[in-house]
Parts: C-alpha cells; structure tokens; sequence
C-alpha cells in the first residue's frame, strides 16, 4: 500500500514539473540555508577553539595593579609592583603551578641584513616554552644560562623571520634591537592569530633579564605568566597566589591588592559561549526559510486536492477508504519535502565550500546537521501536509464525482 502510494506521489508531481520544482524551492533554500548558516558558525567556534588552545586554558596572567592619584585609579600597570622574584617564589611555593615565566615585552624597530622590521620584543624565562606550549620549528628555546648570563640570543616567529630573511634559515645569523646584536639561535612554530586577532608569530623572545637589563634598563617586569597542572585548578592557584603575592607585597588587610590576575579559562568561555550563540542565530535564522517552504508546500497541497477532487470520488467510487486517500497525499507531501530537502543538502554543502574557498572564511559541515535538516524537511511536509490530506480524506464521494 505504502509503495503504491509512493508510486501515485511520483506520477502526481511528474505531471506538473514546474510547479513541484517552485514548491519545493522554499524547501530546498530553507534546507540549503540552515547547513550553510550553521557550517559558518560552526566553523567560527572551531576557529576560537583552535585560537584558545594556542593560548592554553590553564594559564593565569599576573598584571601590576592600579594606582590611586587624588582619588582617579589608574588601569593595570599603574604601579610597578612585581618582580621576577616573585615569578620564582609562585614556582617553588605554590604546588599546583607547573611553571612560572616574567614576561617583558616592548615594540622594537629590529634590523636583519639589509631588512627591518617592527615587531613585539618579548623577554621570558625557559618555562615559558612549558607554560604556552610554543615548540620551536628549528634550533633551541632560551636556557636558563641564557637568563643567567644575560646573553644576547633570540627567538624569531614565522612572520620575523621571513620579513627579515625571507626563505633563508635565519639560524645564526645576526639581527640588531636598539643596536645590540643578538644571535638568532631558534625559530618558533607557528601559532596563527590569537582570539582578539593578533599575530602571536609576529615576534621576537629574549632572555627576560636581557630584556630588563639590556633592551629596557628596568629592574621590575611587566607580567607573570603561570601555568597550572589542570583547567581545574585555575581557580585554586589563583587564590594561592594572591595570598602568596600579598604576603610578599605586605599588602594590608583591607586594602587593594597592587597587582591583577587573569584567568584565560574565563576568557575561553566567554569567547566560546559568543561563537555558539552566533551559530544558534545563524541557525534560527535560516530555519524561517524552512517555515516558509512548508507553507508553500501546504498551499500546493490544497490546490492539488481542489484540482484533483473528482480523481478522489472516483478513488473513493472504487472502495479507497479514507484513511488510503490520507496516507496517498500525505507521501505526496513527504516526497515533496523530502527531495526539496535532498536537493538543499547539496546545495548547502556546496555552498559552504564555495564560502570557504572564496571568503576563506572557515566552515564546518556537521554530518548530524546534515541528517537533522533531511528529518526536519520530511517533518515540515508531513505537518503541512497534514491538513491538506485530512481535507481530501473527508471529501463526499457523491460531491466529488459532481465536481467538475
């Protein structure tokens, strides 16, 4: 029975082929549209998460704290309260850390050959490497006889280094920061852009007591980078180490902490929590198209059971029972909705990839997306279907063959 409905659904969409392709239409964008929609942001959250995972999710940051001058705050760094002392007491004293790395950074015009370029200086310790996960795609990290000693070696990122050298290995060669030559002595892989969109390898690292003494003449540093065994964990160290700094500071009780820690998890989660709610919209969005495609589906429907009325009294005449002409229009309906919804997958995957190749935009095509938007098309013409069918199913056998 199911069979021969399917049959008579094929031959009734087959005898007006432009009208089934027009109804179908709103199926096949409303499907289209979603898995599109939906690829996009899918693709976006995928690129957060990969920008996140470059920054590392169990790190906390240490800032210097505001200053108050005749009751206006400062922002952070206001004041210049830490030291890489304090770097190295967080290490030993605070169970959870893995590693703890002063960090100074500064903007420096830095000469390479006959090429310069301005780039991010940054000095840190050799449990930077651990903290940030930052591997070197050729030569080695910074030593702790590098810190010790000072020395005047460096690390450039992927874009340094090509600015500079181009397709040169530029292990061993010279460049100059602020006329003090370093010997180039590793090159770091590359980490892409971070979630606020800047170039992580657009950078130079030196020993940080390089970078105090040498580059900046300072004796304090500009953050501390800490990194801890487990995301888990964050929040504990973190309370950890604010006992452990204001100890250190001789920060009274009730006062204001003099410095500011960040946690890169809480970062993550709002980064991540923005990419989803985007893909939910892009999704809702798209859905409406699906609304209107099963309107249209439910408006042929019912032109189709006024043309098709003395069809149904003849059916009817013959001993079809109702419930036979409710399911022969609601498969008509389903077939309807389903090859719209077959077509639309296509559709979307190929527009999906026409997106990424054109826009290089990143997207994402989720197979069970795929398969809830051909679930969804069938149910869409099923539900507005429905009515249509109902209204065929209780045609008066006696009125129908009168219609003309």
């Amino acid at each position: 029975m199911l069979y021969m409905a399917f049959r008579i659904a094929l031959r009734a969409l087959g005898r007006n082929k432009l009208r089934s392709f027009l109804t179908m239409l709103g199926i096949i964008i409303g499907v289209g549209a979603v898995i599109a929609m939906v690829a996009i942001g899918e693709g976006a959250k995928a690129l957060v998460r990969q920008q996140i995972a470059s920054l590392g999710t169990n790190i906390l940051i240490i800032l210097p704290g505001a200053v108050n001058v005749g009751g206006a705050r400062t922002g952070s760094g206001g004041r210049q309260s830490l030291t890489d002392f304090d770097a190295k007491a967080i290490m030993s004293q605070i169970p959870v850390v893995v590693g703890a790395s002063p960090v100074l950074r500064g903007m420096q015009q830095v000469i390479g050959g006959e090429q310069n370029w301005s780039t991010a200086v940054q000095g840190v310790a050799p449990e930077f490497q651990q903290i940030r996960d930052w591997k070197t795609a050729d030569g080695r990290f910074i030593t702790q006889a590098d810190v010790e000693s000072t020395a005047k070696v460096a690390l450039v990122g992927q874009t340094v280094a090509y600015n500079l050298f181009g397709d040169e290995n530029p292990i061993g060669n010279i460049i100059r920061v602020k006329k003090i030559p370093f010997q180039i002595v590793g090159v770091l892989e590359a980490k892409g852009q971070s979630s606020m969109g800047n170039d992580q390898d657009d950078i130079v690292m030196v020993p940080y007591t390089t970078m105090m003494k040498r580059i900046l003449g300072v004796t304090y540093i500009h953050q501390i980078t800490v990194g801890v065994t487990s995301p888990d964990l964050t929040e504990e160290a973190k309370k950890q180490i604010t006992l452990l700094l204001r100890e250190r500071h001789r920060v009274r009780p009730g006062n204001d902490d003099d410095f500011m820690i960040r946690n890169l998890s809480d970062i993550a989660e709002a980064a991540s929590n923005s990419a989803t709610v985007m893909a939910i919209l892009l999704g809702s969005i798209a859905s409406v198209s699906l609304l209107v495609g099963g309107i249209g589906i439910m408006n042929i429907m019912l032109v189709s059971v006024t043309e098709r009325t003395r069809e149904i009294g003849i059916r009817m005449a013959v001993g079809a029972r109702s419930r036979d002409i409710l399911l022969q229009f609601i498969v008509e309906a389903l077939v309807m909705a389903a090859i719209g919804g077959a077509l639309g997958i296509a559709i979307g995957i190929a527009s999906s990839n026409i997106i990424h190749r054109m826009m290089e935009w990143p997207v994402l095509v989720r197979p069970d997306v795929v398969v809830i938007a051909l679930l969804v098309s069938g149910g869409v013409g099923v539900f507005f279907g429905f009515y249509p069918a109902q209204k065929a199913a209780h045609l008066d056998p006696i009125d129908a063959l009168r219609y003309e």
